[in-house]
């Protein structure tokens, strides 16, 4: 057999897949056997590199150069320059955009230097569809070296490390995993949770992507610790890639021995079924999952009991989410300590986010517990693009608030996000810029917990019905200042008041953007003006005569026929028939076309 001097990793994630990354893989394989290189080089699929403003990627090993924003059309280039050659393809090394310098090793670009992996370890290294890539990186030791210790010494190891839950709550994972072994039962479960429903994040539906083994031997060894011979993945029917690598990792488990009767020869049996949501953000909530997963409507119920005593089928069921679990192996095979190291004091080790919105490096991320905004948004991010300004971010998803430059230097953490008015969430992380207009913002948010309200309490299904109706009064220029008063009363009501952690943490959107943006809201009812120019009822596109040449491409262009004038001579726009859509103002060529 040749011997493999390169490796070619490709991104095989969902963004990098939905811009070809299929195809590279082929046509790069096409041009090694053109070049009778096919015995020496092997081309990888692997999971997400997290860089996915600058996709597809595509990483020659072992001298680690990265290229970016690769087409299938540039594979034959790839091999004939870099791995005939030897010579880099400079066109498609990322540039710096402080320097304007290429870059061509990962580890020396802004966007990964502050970044520690833990739970992305693997993700972007490995075939996340070959179980023996995931072995050779130390894949299945954790649960080897578990089981030989007791099961009060595994979960003593997790209590030590203080890892707290990643799915936004927060709460210590290893005391949950105490709670359910303590509870005597015929019959345990444990229950992965990638229902990940924020907008905006996709850090579980990553991790599944890259390295779906991590999450099967991390719930391997909670079943161990708390007893449980069943695990159930309750995963969005609409994460397809995710699912299907799930199911290859599961029948490569079993095979190999990893999961089923006996375990490694021991004594130990555990399985691992997938059930299927239907993408109902409320059930990202344990009570409501496991309904779901029972075939009833996914609700929420009054806590106590917990799940860790009565959960699926009214049996003990520990549940963690995607994140929480990959983090599990590592902490087993270098300790509570090491962990532990990482972080801040009230919160251990590093965080996943999804970053998104105007920052010029969308992408995954994960970093240290104490990190700033700053450093993630202006060093990692890249600042924001077309060189606006910085506005806000909303931290946790719909769940979270809106973060101002007053908090860019504050540590992220699980307490100084409450503090500040948000919260981590799963850790959706959307920056918005000068352009955006926060009570639209608001709007939004609470548009989308609206509609995913199961329903079932009075200040969720009622409350923020009413609460959006203010905002749509608000942003139609109809609103007025006791619509303001209103509203700050009416969100304190329902996160008083609301069943569920989707009810008492709807209005907080409201609340953080009150807080911060006040004369934004005053602007809209005392004004009727929005300053964003982004509330269609309170603008108006207007055209200046004195630029206006009479070249009559804006009237051309108007859907609406709003536009109307004598070639040469100054247009003018009916307002009573424009409908917004902004179109003259994109299509003029002699900046005569204004927003006021």
């Amino acid at each position: 057999m040749a011997q493999i001097n390169n490796y070619i990793l490709v991104c095989g994630g969902t963004g990098c897949r939905a811009s070809h990354s299929a195809e590279i893989i082929d046509a790069l394989k096409n041009a090694l056997e053109a070049a009778g290189l096919a015995e020496q080089v092997q081309v990888i699929r692997t999971g997400c590199f997290g860089f996915c403003e600058q996709g597809p990627i595509v990483k020659i090993v072992p001298d680690n150069t990265f290229y970016v924003s690769v087409k299938p059309e540039d594979s034959e280039e790839i091999v004939r320059e870099h791995i005939l050659k030897g010579r880099k393809v400079e066109r498609l090394l990322f540039v710096a955009p402080d320097t304007g310098k290429h870059v061509s090793d990962s580890k020396h670009m802004e966007f990964y230097k502050p970044q520690i992996r833990i739970a992305l370890r693997n993700c972007g290294f490995i075939d996340p569809e070959n179980i023996d890539e995931y072995i050779a990186r130390d894949g299945y030791a954790a649960l080897g070296k578990a089981l030989e210790m007791q099961p009060d010494q595994v979960i003593r190891e997790i209590i030590d490390s203080g890892l707290r839950g990643r799915g936004g709550g927060g709460f210590p994972t290893g005391l949950k995993w105490k709670i359910t072994r303590e509870v005597q039962a015929e019959q345990k479960y444990v229950v992965c949770n990638a229902d990940e429903g924020d907008p905006g994040a996709f850090m579980d539906r990553s991790i599944l992507e890259g390295d779906p083994h991590s999450v099967i031997e991390a719930m391997a060894v909670n079943g161990y610790c708390t007893g449980a011979s069943k695990g159930l993945i309750y995963i969005r029917a609409e994460y397809p890639l995710a699912i299907e690598r799930l199911r290859t990792a599961i029948a490569q488990a079993r095979e190999y021995g990893l999961l089923g009767e006996r375990i490694l020869g021991t004594d130990f049996s555990f399985d691992i079924e997938i059930r299927y949501g239907a993408g109902a953000f409320v059930c990202g909530e344990e009570t409501a999952l496991i309904h779901s997963m029972e075939g009833r409507r996914g609700e929420p119920t009054v806590k106590p009991p917990f799940p860790s005593e009565s959960g699926y089928k009214g049996y003990p069921t520990n549940v963690n989410n995607v994140e929480t679990y990959a983090n599990i192996p590592p902490i087993i095979l270098r300790g509570a300590k090491w962990f532990a190291s990482i972080g801040t004091e009230r919160s251990k080790g590093t965080k996943v986010f999804a970053l998104a919105g105007k920052v010029n490096n969308v992408g995954l991320i994960e970093v240290p517990m104490g990190t700033t905004l700053r450093e993630v948004i202006f060093n990692i991010g890249g600042g924001i693009k077309n060189g606006k300004k910085f506005k806000a971010v909303q931290t946790g998803g719909p769940s979270g608030g809106c973060l101002t430059e007053k908090h860019l230097d504050i540590p992220i953490d699980y307490d100084n996000l409450l503090a500040s008015g948000s919260m981590m969430g799963s850790g959706g992380m959307i920056v918005m810029d000068e352009d955006d207009c926060m009570v639209s913002v608001a709007k939004f948010y609470l548009e989308f917990t609206v509609d995913e309200s199961c329903g079932k309490c009075t200040p969720c299904r009622i409350g923020n019905k009413r609460l959006l109706e203010i905002l749509e009064r608000i942003t139609r220029g109809q609103g007025t200042e006791e619509d303001i008063d209103e509203l700050e009363n009416l969100a304190h009501v329902i996160k008083d008041s609301s069943l569920c952690a989707l009810g008492q943490t709807a209005p907080n959107p409201v609340l953080s953007t009150l807080e911060n943006f006040r004369e934004e809201y005053l602007a809209h009812v005392r004004d009727k003006w929005c300053p964003a120019h982004r509330c269609r009822d309170l603008m108006s596109y207007v055209i200046d005569p004195r630029v206006c040449k009479g070249c009559s491409l804006c009237s051309r262009m108007c859907p609406a026929n709003a536009i109307s004038g004598v070639l040469k001579q100054p247009y003018a726009i009916d307002q009573a028939h424009c409908i917004k859509c902004g179109t003259c103002l994109e299509k003029c060529k002699f900046g005569a076309i204004c927003i006021k």
